[in-house]
């Protein structure tokens, strides 16, 4: 069975997209999408990205990371599910409903409302989430937020200091964060936040779109830039809006790679 493809990226952070709303694909399992995902024998991605029809919303949205698990939330692939879609719609996602529509600058993604409670992260016990008390070597003081996943924030001196290949899985699999972490480490400089992240079940990237959300709202939440703020990652720069008790805007850029089609058996 031959599927079609839509190679697509984010400011570097790359998907395959896979179209199920009006054509059933085989069984997705954990070994097919790391096949997929695989940059040397497969087509080579960071995320692949199935929209399917849905009862709640305009069409649903799973994402899988390249180890083949699935995860709630894409901010980048939310804004190439915009592009490729074409209008504004609204997205079910694992971390709730999205709105996407079509921007100057690429798209605009309206993320919803974060969550700061412990057990909404989540933590494996109650603490307060702008101050965790916890530390890993010479990042302390992190904050949390889940913006449809969980991130835990670290705010540096010096971003280029930190080792976050090497401290991103250990953090990531710490057993406070029971549902393993997204690891971000901000540098906030001129009333603007200079970002890398360890995203979790994909490692280093070069943009994360709920990081650059939640990183923004941990710095709001902490009266150290003010919003909208600009959000630069290795990838590219998002510009993110937030204020208490409303939803987070992401909007920045995404691209249209180009398309193909693949042989499921050849990866199944």
């Amino acid at each position: 069975m031959r599927i079609p493809f839509t190679k697509m990226h984010g400011l570097g952070n790359d998907f395959i997209m896979l179209d199920a709303r009006e054509q059933d694909l085989p069984d997705l399992t954990a070994a097919t999408v790391a096949a997929l995902a695989d940059r040397h024998t497969g087509i080579g991605c960071d995320q692949l990205i199935v929209l399917e029809p849905s009862n709640r919303a305009d069409f649903r949205m799973r994402i899988y990371n390249s180890d083949g698990g699935e995860v709630e939330a894409c901010g980048n692939a939310s804004r190439a599910a915009a592009l490729l879609h074409g209008r504004a719609a609204a997205v079910e996602t694992g971390g709730g409903i999205i709105n996407i529509s079509r921007s100057e600058s690429g798209a605009r993604v309206d993320m919803g409302q974060p969550r700061f409670e412990w057990d909404a992260i989540p933590i494996d016990y109650a603490m307060d989430t702008l101050h965790l008390p916890v530390s890993w070597e010479g990042l302390t003081d992190p904050s949390a937020v889940n913006v449809g996943n969980p991130h835990v924030i670290f705010f540096v001196d010096d971003l280029a200091a930190i080792d976050l290949a090497r401290l991103g899985p250990v953090i990531e699999t710490d057993p406070l964060f029971p549902q393993r972490v997204n690891v971000n480490v901000a540098q906030v400089s001129g009333g603007a936040i200079n970002l890398r992240v360890w995203e979790r079940g994909a490692g280093l990237t070069r943009a994360c779109g709920t990081g650059a959300c939640a990183t923004a709202v941990a710095a709001l939440r902490r009266g150290l830039v003010q919003s909208p703020v600009k959000v630069t990652l290795p990838g590219g720069t998002l510009t993110i809006e937030w204020s208490e008790g409303q939803s987070i805007i992401m909007e920045g850029p995404a691209t249209e790679s180009y398309r193909g089609t693949f042989e499921w058996s050849d990866y199944a």
